[in-house]
């Protein structure tokens, strides 16, 4: 499934049960979701802890759960076969994964929760279903002091960033000189351009995050349309960052206007002749993360696991090519960068307008096979 399809089938508030989910569609958070549960009085006691004594109360009282937790991800399965264990190793505690695409995840939280049915303790998935779990009420608050150290502009209500996809121009070293490096975004609408740039098919939240930005820096619409347009002329439009690396790599093409910057290093590290540095500013990122539910059987344990990947985990993320919400030594990851974080929020209320104005912006370039 592509990312608007977690779109499809929201009102304007952004916040319908799927109709997927059981039963007729509602609106508004879920019932009792203004009533402490047990599992937030957990949260409640153990957030105001720091350091030893937070972690020693977080030990003993997921003995007390019985040291089980179920946390349901999309995260790859080459990075989450290393998580868990990893954890499970750390704190003794057996971990019930369940793994799947980031709506599907969305999907079947929202469906236990109609339910009454308290499946996950920890949700772990991509923003805009992380904002949507939230906002239905699903999940408690997270305090700590791992998560104190995330960039302000990432701090959500409900959930916390535990990586982060940072969208930026790659390009293939053996096909690009110098002085066809891009510098600033509006570069790619550079003639220049034609004929050797790729554009991602679904990457409408990082066309959205742009043209608000064009827009709040005083440019018309019709100049934003029409730079957009000048990109798109004679571009290759490619389904699938992965494959589009891939392609890059190979030479199909010599530029990807907006690459996630860990699939261009992976690529990197392995040998192939791209590069992404310096990036271009402002950068565009989207936060990926988790939260703890308000019905979770294992509270302690998932404040465990949140502490653990928020702090241990985050050398995982890194040593694995992904962006760490926080580095290992406690800072910043987008520290010296102009940030334009992807609005979450707007993405949900008015995603599938801008979905469906770049479904239209990217029909003038070749649409390539998926790879």
């Amino acid at each position: 499934m592509s990312r608007r399809s977690a779109l499809a089938g929201l009102g304007a508030a952004g916040l319908l049960l799927l109709s997927g989910c059981g039963g007729a569609p509602t609106s508004g958070p879920a019932p009792g979701a203004d009533q402490p549960t047990a599992a937030e009085a957990v949260y409640a006691e153990v957030g105001a802890l720091t350091g030893s004594a937070r972690h020693d109360r977080l030990v003993e009282l997921a003995a007390q759960e019985g040291n089980t937790l179920s946390v349901y991800t999309s995260l790859n399965a080459d990075i989450a076969d290393i998580v868990v264990p990893q954890f499970e190793q750390a704190t003794g505690v057996q971990v019930n994964l369940y793994r799947a695409d980031s709506e599907t995840v969305l999907q079947r939280t929202l469906q236990e929760a109609s339910a009454g049915f308290a499946g996950a303790d920890v949700v772990e998935t991509n923003a805009t279903q992380m904002a949507i779990i939230a906002a239905q009420g699903l999940t408690g608050d997270y305090e700590g002091e791992q998560r104190n150290k995330i960039n302000e502009q990432f701090r959500y209500d409900g959930w916390t960033p535990t990586r982060f996809n940072i969208f930026a121009p790659a390009w293939n070293t053996n096909l690009v000189r110098p002085d066809l490096v891009p510098h600033r975004w509006e570069d790619l609408a550079d003639p220049k351009y034609d004929g050797i740039l790729s554009l991602e098919v679904s990457d409408y939240d990082w066309y959205m995050t742009l043209y608000t930005h064009f827009r709040q820096q005083g440019m018309p619409d019709a100049d934003i349309d029409r730079l957009f347009a000048d990109m798109v002329k004679g571009s290759k439009v490619a389904k699938g960052h992965s494959g589009q690396v891939e392609l890059l790599s190979a030479g199909e093409f010599g530029v990807v206007a907006a690459s996630y910057t860990y699939l261009t290093d992976k690529a990197r590290t392995s040998g192939a002749p791209v590069d992404d540095q310096p990036f271009v500013e402002p950068v565009v990122a989207r936060a990926n993360g988790g939260g703890l539910l308000r019905s979770s059987k294992h509270p302690a344990t998932a404040m465990l696991f949140m502490d653990w990947m928020l702090k241990d985990g985050q050398q995982v993320v890194l040593d694995n090519g992904l962006t760490p919400a926080v580095m290992p030594d406690g800072t910043d990851p987008l520290a010296g960068h102009q940030v334009l974080p992807v609005d979450v929020q707007q993405l949900i209320n008015e995603g599938n307008d801008w979905s469906a104005r770049y479904d239209e912006v990217v029909r003038g370039g070749e649409q390539l096979p998926e790879k």
